[in-house]
């Protein structure tokens, strides 16, 4: 790799500098709920937790085999109290995920969880610890973490007459995961016990400010701005820009009286539209979001509006509004003045209805599982696109003449939307039926129907087929012919898909992977490298428990995995992955897939996967006391988290790490990063740095005579 190359790299790789530190963007506190408490009685230990910014919390009540790490408590056995049924969440929030295809639950900002216990006898102490996994819903890092508690309040002593209670305690709830430990105790911290009181609470570590990526945001004003570019296209809007335009300049006795009904009329569009994205807010704002982005009942609705949507544009029927209510619009308009332009304006849009309503409505549902303010900034970002030829034919009345004519065309792209609609239409299918597992739509019967619509579309830019609004044609245009072949090639995109091939920049839109019943890419490629002689590691530790993902070969121990990157004479590729860790399965199936770094990792590498949530106990003999905490680490996942943090000084999933037998990163670590291009220099820097450590040793090595 060039010097050039190299540096470019460093570059682009130091923004991971930041998260190469122990992080806990979470702090809990603990306490009785009410105090003094008498002997013999019940109370509710309630334990808070605040999240910073964007972090979230799983929650402790979803099926702890679904993969994310559910938040466990553990209590230590007392004579002083016993248990009284199971931890309880509080308002957690339930959100469906396609990489983990459930349900799980979860926290944002605040979290609540209380534990009903009995109190035995005086002097009432609880000793508590808390597992749980916070992720960033950002950048794409987890991190578990645990807590310990130590809470005691105020009794009322039990009296004379009243029996004591049995002192046998409840068995403690046990642990379903363990995580690595948290940051070490400060002993300054620690008070003389009194009521309410959490004797050891972690301090918070300062993680760097990032700011959040608007990306996904500004990506949706573009397509809702292209949306109201599109509207403009149709049969029911375009042929009244123009008379729209000059009936403001024969009405106005100058020109600049003219540009300023242009502007006023097209801002009119902009607030009308904006109104209505305010309104969709208010209805179906942030705490309806993710009810509507994941729930089978409102993707179900959206599914058959946008079928409904799509035959309205195929010219089945026409959706529109009452027409005595375009009449009294109409009849406003000619007021005059500011509110006769407003009119004007709202005329548009009802008169207009049949050919922006389903673009709208498409707009709108798109926003549903966004922020409170989504529809709103949606409506403006189409209402603009709407709007700006009126104003600008107003400005500049000539380029009205460079107008195309109305024509069929009008109705080809009317058509064409709705192609794009029914492709749409089937993304909220697809929702529902993985939400309740109804397997009518896996992978390949979803990509079966949207090559069915590609072709179709293609077929009918031909001229081949013909609906009911369609003008006879002797021949098509040459735009018309080249968005054929974009259709074509969409359809040749996709068939990969058929047989397996992820199709990564439709993943967002596609039905997981493991729902396809003949995944042929996987088949060959484990095969292939079953094949392969280059890097068979038979037999080696925790292999029984552990996979490497796309049949790679690897290691689950970082000594036998550093032992045997010596002996191959290659670097180590250390992954630190959890079970829970949902962007992990990410980058293994988008980044890891591409065949250029499944070469690379195979090839070049010595690959070791370091779980840090994983809860089996070693034996005795391989427990290890840490240096970070002082604590006695007796499982896989918190023997890998100790490593990473006292190694690496980081605590977050996914983590990468290119070793050279030195015990040395050979490049900046590198964090969740779905640019394959990115990853892809990532290790080739790795291996060019290596290569030329190797070359730079074997040059001091003296020769024996």
């Amino acid at each position: 790799m060039k010097t050039w190359q190299q540096i470019a790299l460093c570059i682009g790789l130091i923004g991971n500098i930041s998260y190469a530190q122990v992080q806990k963007p979470i702090r809990w506190t603990a306490k009785v709920e009410k105090e003094p408490v008498a002997v013999g009685s019940t109370v509710d230990v309630i334990f808070s937790a605040t999240i910073e910014g964007n972090w979230y919390l799983y929650s402790s009540d979803f099926d702890p085999s679904l993969g994310p790490m559910v938040t466990t408590f553990k209590f230590a056995p007392s004579d002083s109290y016993a248990l009284v049924g199971k931890i309880r969440p509080i308002g957690a929030k339930k959100k469906y995920d396609s990489i983990w295809e459930g349900e799980y639950t979860y926290f944002k900002q605040k979290a609540q969880f209380r534990q009903t216990v009995k109190v035995l006898k005086e002097h009432f102490s609880i000793t508590a610890n808390v597992s749980y996994q916070v992720c960033n819903d950002v950048d794409g890092r987890c991190i578990p973490l645990e807590d310990d508690f130590v809470i005691t309040a105020k009794t009322i002593p039990v009296t004379s007459t009243q029996p004591t209670p049995s002192s046998t305690p409840a068995p403690a709830e046990e642990s379903q995961l363990q995580q690595i430990q948290n940051v070490p105790q400060d002993s300054s911290s620690t008070n003389t016990p009194s009521a309410n009181q959490l004797v050891k609470e972690s301090p918070k570590v300062e993680e760097p400010s990032r700011s959040v990526p608007q990306e996904s945001l500004w990506g949706f004003m573009v397509a809702a701005f292209i949306s109201g570019l599109l509207a403009l296209l149709t049969p029911c809007v375009f042929p009244m820009i123009p008379m729209t335009v000059s009936f403001f300049i024969r009405k106005s006795h100058s020109r600049a009286q003219a540009i300023a009904k242009g502007v006023l009329f097209g801002l009119s569009i902009i607030v009308i539209y904006m109104i209505i994205g305010i309104v969709f807010s208010l209805l179906f704002g942030a705490d309806a979001a993710n009810f509507l982005a994941t729930h089978w009942l409102p993707n179900t609705l959206f599914f058959l509006i946008f079928v409904i949507f799509a035959l309205s544009f195929f010219g089945m029927f026409e959706i529109t509004l009452p027409a005595s209510l375009t009449t009294k619009i109409d009849a406003q308009a000619d007021r005059g003045g500011v509110a006769g332009i407003f009119f004007m304006a709202l005329t548009l849009a009802v008169v207009s209805f049949s050919c922006t309503g389903p673009i709208v409505g498409t707009v709108l549902v798109e926003a549903a599982g966004g922020s409170l303010f989504k529809p709103a900034l949606g409506m403006f970002a189409f209402s603009l696109a709407f709007a700006l030829p009126f104003a600008l034919f107003a400005i500049f009345p000539s380029m009205l003449s460079s107008l195309p004519k109305s024509g069929g065309w009008l109705n080809v792209v009317k058509v064409m939307l709705g192609f794009v609609e029914l492709a749409l239409a089937f993304k909220f299918l697809s929702v529902a039926d993985q939400v309740y597992h109804w397997r009518i739509l896996d992978r390949p019967v979803f990509i079966a129907i949207w090559i069915a619509i590609s072709l179709t579309a293609g077929f009918y830019l031909l001229g081949k087929i013909r609906l009911p609004h369609d003008s006879p044609t002797e021949h098509i245009s040459v735009p018309r012919f080249i968005l054929a072949m974009a259709a074509f090639s969409f359809v040749i995109y996709l068939l990969p898909g058929m047989f397996g091939a992820p199709l990564s920049a439709l993943a967002g839109y596609l039905p997981p992977q493991n729902t396809h019943d003949f995944d042929l890419v996987s088949i060959i490629r484990q095969h292939s490298v079953a094949l392969s002689n280059d890097n068979p590691h038979p037999n080696v530790k925790y292999g029984d428990k552990f996979r490497l993902p796309h049949g790679l070969k690897g290691y689950f121990d970082y000594q036998e995995a550093l032992a045997a990157a010596r002996r191959e004479n290659k670097p180590l590729f250390i992954d630190f992955t959890g079970h829970g860790c949902v962007n992990c399965r990410k980058m293994e199936a988008n980044v890891w897939s591409h065949p250029e770094v499944l070469r690379r990792l195979q090839r070049d590498y010595v690959v070791v996967a370091l779980y840090v949530d994983d809860p089996t106990e070693v034996p005795e003999s391989e427990w290890i006391t840490s240096t970070y905490d002082g604590r006695v680490k007796k499982t896989i996942g918190k023997i890998n988290a100790d490593l990473q943090i006292t190694k690496f000084n980081n605590n977050a999933q996914p983590y990468y790490v290119l070793l050279g037998h030195d015990e040395v990163p050979l490049v900046p670590p590198l964090a969740y990063e779905e640019d394959v291009n990115k990853f892809i220099q990532f290790l080739d820097a790795g291996k060019a740095n290596f290569n030329a450590k190797m070359a730079q040793s074997a040059a001091h090595i003296p020769t024996t005579q």
